[in-house]
């Protein structure tokens, strides 16, 4: 048998364990959740009405840790030790938010900022993203901020059943389909492992869901799909890069803007989300899940398509952005259109 396909074997075997690891989990820590009260108690800002335990992200958090373990013991990958390392500390203090009802916002931020700032100092100077047109310090600023952007925004989006694993699913087989696609590129594991959590979390917290992710899966999740996606931009799939998570960046930076312009307080729980306002006009999470599920299939192939060269690439975001706008513009409440 070549290489290659051990090489394959072996991913499929991390990723099928991995899923079977995350839901097989789940139930006798759903009840241990519930002995100890850890539940998410519905305000006037949820999306559901019932109380739910809060915390199965410690499954899908320990399934991906445990993957990319694996993996790295058969690859050489300092930087993902850095990642994995950053995602074990996230976890820890997004546990102790989940757990105590809130830390202060400044110990989780001042957190995040180390474990992204840590990954992107070590990065070689040899790999950008703009392959030398911008300054290499004024480029990892960027970056620095980008991937802190969206460590936080996939933490917002988790706000009704089924959206995060949904793009979990989608992002991570995105980024492992870029990886065969792409012959420099063998790191197809990381997307396949993160995928795998997600569909062992899902029948979980689907429909009427037996518990939720908490921020101990959400954060974590989002800082490795950060790390993957900056991966990705830096192997100069940058149109990939922003194509794969465009519903959830649309949709969170829209809704930012818009409350900002309103003068709300923008670190605030709410419900003006174009998926919530969704959840709230289908009358349910799951239509709303599934569309955004159709939408992300649409964001992978055109991501995959954005790696034939820059005019693709370009047309490719152009067609994913509009796309991404009219299932915004679907999901918006009549009192709160786009635009």
């Amino acid at each position: 048998m070549s290489d290659s396909a051990n090489s394959w074997l072996i991913d499929v075997a991390l990723a099928i364990g991995t899923g079977l690891f995350v839901y097989l989990l789940l139930k006798p820590l759903i009840a241990w959740l519930q002995r100890r009260a850890i539940m998410d108690i519905p305000n006037d800002r949820s999306s559901h009405v019932e109380l739910t335990p809060r915390g199965g992200g410690i499954a899908t958090t320990a399934g991906m840790l445990l993957g990319l373990v694996a993996w790295m013991g058969l690859q050489s990958e300092p930087v993902m030790a850095l990642v994995v390392l950053g995602m074990a500390v996230l976890a820890l203090v997004s546990w102790l938010d989940d757990r105590n009802g809130g830390l202060p916002v400044g110990i989780r931020l001042g957190v995040q900022a180390i474990s992204v700032g840590v990954v992107i100092a070590m990065l070689p100077l040899e790999a950008t993203v703009t392959q030398g047109h911008v300054p290499v310090w004024l480029e990892r600023i960027v970056l620095w901020f980008a991937w802190m952007w969206f460590t936080n925004l996939f933490n917002f989006m988790d706000g009704i059943n089924g959206i995060t694993g949904v793009e979990m699913v989608t992002v991570g087989a995105g980024f492992a389909l870029i990886g065969v696609l792409s012959p420099e590129s063998d790191a197809v594991a990381p997307g396949l492992i993160v995928a795998a959590a997600a569909l062992g979390f899902l029948p979980w917290n689907w429909g009427k869901a037996k518990v939720f992710l908490g921020d101990v899966g959400s954060v974590p999740a989002g800082y490795l799909l950060g790390g993957l996606l900056l991966a990705l931009a830096l192997s100069g799939h940058w149109a990939a890069a922003l194509i794969l998570p465009m519903y959830c960046w649309v949709d969170a930076t829209f809704t930012l803007l818009r409350r900002g312009l309103r003068g709300e307080k923008v670190w605030q729980a709410h419900r003006s989300h174009f998926y919530q306002q969704g959840a709230r006009k289908l009358g349910s999470h799951a239509a709303v899940a599934v569309r955004i599920a159709g939408l992300n299939l649409m964001l992978v192939v055109l991501a995959a398509a954005s790696t034939q060269g820059w005019q693709i690439a370009v047309g490719a975001i152009v067609i994913a952005l509009a796309a991404t706008i009219a299932l915004c513009r679907h999901f918006a409440e009549p009192a709160q259109p786009l635009g």
